[in-house]
């Protein structure tokens, strides 16, 4: 019987995405997501209890977003975050000021995809479409492309909250039937539980944000090893952070440089996902075509020849679909 295909060159696309991950300078990127995150995670997150609240409720939510966070980045940083959310409230009335303050939580929360989005574009060779007069309307779709990212994320949200309680609900029942194994149980659920969740993210990340046309069996295969990443990631960061003495050598701004290391990290990862994705895409004999308003990006190396030339072209090509 044949290995899947994942199996048998799985060693050789990791070694591929890593020479990109070099090539590309992703930790330069990841350094710039991290620093667009901390503007951003705030609204952001305003804007996901302001739409959920419609389900859950905002204290509930809180309470689980504070939790949530916490396995993710750590007390001192989820605590912080939490405040700086709890402090910040929308108010459901419709007025000027509602207005004004909800456009100036859709630019701060949109900003962090919009990165993602170009640092994307640039490890799969793609780029927006130099149309002059057109820049406008391309910063608009990209806006609303990344708010339509932020609203799903919240209904991702939800349901991920709605299944956690009904997870603890069956959790209980298995307790009093099977208190030995529950244990076993229980981890293994919130394992495959949490996977599922992070799959889910990665794939709509990679699926929507880019300019690009990618087959969703592409985006599934990058999304699961880049959540397999993430997952052994999460535990690597978590333990770096609690042995080293970040959080206190930075003392009050401590908590947002944790936060902000956590962000680096996890943006590197994400982005070696990327290149892992195209690594794949291409090994398949396939490749990831640019959308309706791109195209791809070709970059040419020259050599010095000792004279300048009278009309020197742009190191970096656009060659069309």
């Amino acid at each position: 019987m044949e290995k899947p295909f994942i199996i048998r060159h799985g060693w050789q696309l990791l070694k591929c995405a890593g020479n990109d991950f070099m090539e590309d300078k992703v930790l330069k990127l990841s350094a710039s997501l991290a620093y667009s995150t901390i503007f951003s995670i705030a609204p952001m997150l305003i804007i996901i209890l302001f739409f959920s609240d419609i389900f859950l409720g905002r204290e509930a939510l809180e309470g689980n977003l504070y939790a949530q966070l916490r396995d993710l980045v750590g007390a001192s940083a989820a605590v912080q975050i939490q405040d700086v959310v709890a402090k910040s409230y929308l108010s459901p009335d419709i007025g000027w000021s509602t207005i004004i303050g909800f456009l100036t939580l859709i630019i701060g929360a949109t900003g962090v995809f919009t990165e993602i989005q170009d640092s994307i574009n640039l490890i799969w060779r793609l780029k927006a479409k130099p149309r002059k007069g057109k820049g406008l309307l391309k910063i608009l779709l990209t806006r609303l492309l990344s708010f339509s990212l932020v609203a799903s994320l919240g209904f991702v949200l939800v349901v991920s909250l709605v299944l956690h309680g009904l997870i603890e609900v069956l959790m209980d029942r298995l307790t009093a039937l099977f208190p030995d194994v529950t244990v076993v149980i229980v981890y293994v659920v919130n394992l495959v539980f949490t996977f599922l969740v992070i799959t889910a993210l990665f794939a709509i990340i990679f699926k929507v944000l880019p300019d690009a046309k990618v087959k969703w069996r592409h985006v599934w295969v990058g999304a699961m090893v880049t959540a397999v990443l993430f997952m052994l990631g999460k535990s690597l960061i978590g333990m770096y952070l609690g042995s080293s003495s970040i959080g206190t050598t930075y003392g009050a701004a401590g908590s947002l440089v944790v936060l902000l290391v956590w962000v680096y990290y996890s943006s590197a990862i994400l982005y070696f996902g990327a290149e892992f994705t195209r690594q794949y895409v291409q090994k398949k004999g396939e490749r990831i075509y640019p959308n309706d308003y791109a195209v791809w990006v070709e970059q040419i190396e020259m050599e010095s020849k000792g004279v300048i030339p009278e009309k020197q072209g742009p190191a970096t090509t656009i060659t069309p679909p």
